[in-house]
Formats: C-alpha cells, sequence, structure tokens
C-alpha cells in the first residue's frame, strides 16, 4: 500500500488527480481498428475516427505524496544551481501515474538526484521502454524510464523525447547499471542512441540488420531474412516426431 491509499486501498482525499492545463495534445486522427487504408481493415471497425491524445502538463496541486516529491526533486536540483524549469519540461498526473518530462541534456543529473537524495532515494530503475509517435512532431521518440523507491515504496517515471532525426539521449547506465541491458534493447528496436553507454550493439537483431524494428514506420513483411551460416535440410531430411 501506497501513501496514495487509506487502509481499505482507496485513494485518499489529498490525492485528487491533478487537473490538465491544456487537456492534452492530440497528435493524431486514427481511422479505423488497426490504421489499415485502401480497405485493409477487415475488423468491422474501419468507420472508426477518434484523436489520439498525450496527456497535457498537470496544474498543481497534484495530490497524495506528489507534491511531496516534486518539491523535493525542484528544491534539491536548485541546490545544484540548475534551474528545475530547465530540467523539467513539463509534469503530469494521469491515471495515478506522476510523470516527469525531461530535457535529455539533464537526464543524467536528474536520475541521480532522483536516487541519491535521502527525500526521495529512487534506487531501482527497473528499465527503459522506448514509443514511437509518428504524429508527435520533432519530439517522435520518447524514451520512459520507470523508477521505483524501495525506501518510501513509491513509483515514478521519467520521460525523455527526441526527434527520430536526432535520437541522441544520455546513458545513465552510470547512474543505473542494470539498464545496460534495457538501454541496448531500445535501441535496437527504436533506434535511440544512448551516448556514453559502455557497449551500445544490439541485443536481439543480428549486427547487420537494417532498420528498427519497433518503430511505427518500418515496413511489415517482404524483408528478405539471412541465417549466416546456417542450413535448411530438405523436408525429406528434417526431424519428425510422428
Amino acid at each position: 500500500m501506497t501513501e496514495n491509499t487509506d487502509a481499505n486501498g482507496e485513494r485518499n482525499g489529498n490525492a485528487v488527480p491533478a487537473p490538465r492545463d491544456t487537456g492534452g495534445e492530440v497528435i493524431r486522427v486514427r481511422r479505423g481498428m488497426f490504421g489499415a487504408n485502401n480497405g485493409g481493415d477487415t475488423s468491422g471497425y474501419g468507420g472508426l475516427v477518434r484523436t489520439v491524445t498525450l496527456p497535457g502538463a498537470s496544474s498543481r496541486p497534484y495530490g497524495g505524496w506528489f507534491d511531496e516529491v516534486a518539491d523535493e526533486l525542484e528544491g534539491a536540483l536548485e541546490e545544484q544551481d540548475l534551474l528545475p524549469s530547465n530540467a523539467i519540461e513539463k509534469t503530469v498526473v494521469d491515471r495515478d501515474e506522476l510523470t516527469f518530462h525531461i530535457a535529455r541534456e539533464h537526464l543524467v543529473q536528474v536520475a541521480r538526484t532522483l536516487r541519491d537524495d535521502p527525500a526521495l532515494r529512487f534506487e531501482l530503475c527497473t528499465g527503459v521502454s522506448g514509443v514511437h509517435f509518428l504524429g508527435d512532431k520533432g519530439r517522435e521518440l520518447h524514451a520512459v524510464y520507470h523508477l521505483r523507491s524501495l525506501t518510501h515504496g513509491r513509483l515514478i517515471r521519467l520521460e525523455v523525447s527526441v526527434p527520430d532525426s536526432d535520437p541522441h539521449i544520455p546513458s545513465i547506465v552510470e547512474v543505473y547499471p542494470t539498464n545496460d541491458w534495457h538501454e541496448r534493447e531500445a535501441y535496437d528496436f527504436f533506434g535511440m542512441v544512448f551516448d556514453g553507454h559502455p557497449a551500445l550493439t544490439r541485443i536481439m537483431m543480428p549486427d547487420d540488420w537494417q532498420g528498427f524494428p519497433q518503430r511505427k514506420d518500418y515496413p511489415l513483411g517482404g524483408i528478405a531474412v539471412e541465417y549466416k551460416g546456417a542450413q535448411i535440410p530438405a523436408p525429406d531430411q528434417r526431424r519428425s516426431y510422428s
């Protein structure tokens, strides 16, 4: 149970959802269930039209312990002569989650502060997730870090957005060593380049693979796959269990 809930597991009175200043940012209008065009949607939802919206910045009070974490983080950055507004692009409270959107040039300093400050103590980073929003022009690639405080029983997220034309993000392996493989995976599938990583190589795809398979503009099918040095036996020579 976290400080956001009471003994019955219900959110306490001080944990009201923070209002959004802008009501969200529309980045795309999606048609059909799967975005198929030219009659390719066989789901029966071809006429569905909806907007894809990212949550906008939230205004205080954020609710519960969210304000305490935000205050402590901003104060700790000020003590390091870094204006919080320069490092934190926006703070979002959405679906009971607290997310700090961080400018990439200050990511390492913010992560170290969150780890080391006694009032914060987010000792564990459980990984970085990549997201590709084609419609989010100028910041198509999003890296989302999940930080957990074992000391205080809290969970927050950091998010860094960069354009796909300049996908460089500082590595935080020096702060959270377990992020080593997670950054390699985000690089492998999304093409995010984590500057300062000790060995940024592909982790799932072959070393000579072209492109990044989890980007939304990656072609589906029609890609020649070669397994170097492998031999595929004729059908009548393959192992059979019948």
